[in-house]
């Protein structure tokens, strides 16, 4: 058994009354209060006759278990207070250092103390495309040919919400074109035009508005190149 303090556990304390209705030298089973008398390890277990704390090993023992023993024979009417100590441990925590994490959290106020970046994907595209929205809220891609964006295979509506960007950079020939899936809606209906200079740089906004619904905003087009 854990000890008793600082820890990553939580101690726990429970307390029994029996009344003695004479001649008793042991105590187990069903409290005064209607809780049954269990304990893990009889050295964490302080038992009180009317108030006088008792000698462990001498005044009783602790061999049966969840029992109280080796009583001097009991009066009627005699208080027996029994205190356990026990620890519980709390499950799915993570340490101060940190770790992951899996399924769903729900947090109704978070403070952050800096900026939390979304997680980019970067690639050279030279086939069609399937975007993955669940592993990455980001993407650059350099085209290296003219790639249909394929309608994506997860079930977008566990990323309502999810906003970010995919820039779209034309490798050195340029002219590539992207042709994004029914999934993807343009604004006005339209195609999604892109620079085709070799090696420009363009972005394209996204919002993810309902399942498989996922709203592409305008190209922002022809990024001057940083020198």
């Amino acid at each position: 058994m854990a000890y008793i303090g600082k820890s990553p556990q939580f101690g726990v304390r429970s307390r029994f009354y029996f009344t003695a209705t004479g001649s008793e030298t042991s105590i187990s089973g069903t409290s005064d209060g209607g809780t049954t008398l269990i304990y893990t390890d009889g050295a964490y277990v302080d038992v009180y006759l009317n108030g006088v704390l008792l000698v462990a090993g001498t005044d009783y023992n602790t061999t049966t278990a969840n029992t109280i023993g080796g009583l001097a024979a009991l009066s009627a009417n005699d208080i027996v207070e029994i205190i356990v100590y026990d620890v519980f441990s709390v499950a799915n925590t993570l340490p101060s250092t940190g770790g992951t994490i899996s399924g769903t959290i729900v947090l109704n106020e978070v403070t952050l103390n800096k900026a939390v970046s979304g997680k980019t994907e970067t690639a050279t595209l030279s086939a069609n495309k399937i975007i993955d929205f669940d592993t990455n809220q980001n993407f650059v891609y350099t085209l290296g040919a003219s790639i249909n964006l394929t309608n994506p295979t997860t079930d977008t509506s566990d990323s309502i919400g999810q906003s970010g960007f995919i820039m779209f950079i034309q490798d050195g020939t340029g002219n590539r074109t992207v042709s994004p899936g029914s999934n993807y809606t343009i604004p006005g209906g339209g195609a999604l035009t892109l620079s085709t200079a070799a090696n420009a740089v363009d972005m394209v906004p996204y919002v993810i508005e309902a399942a498989d619904k996922i709203r592409l905003g305008t190209p922002q087009l022809a990024y001057a190149a940083i020198t």
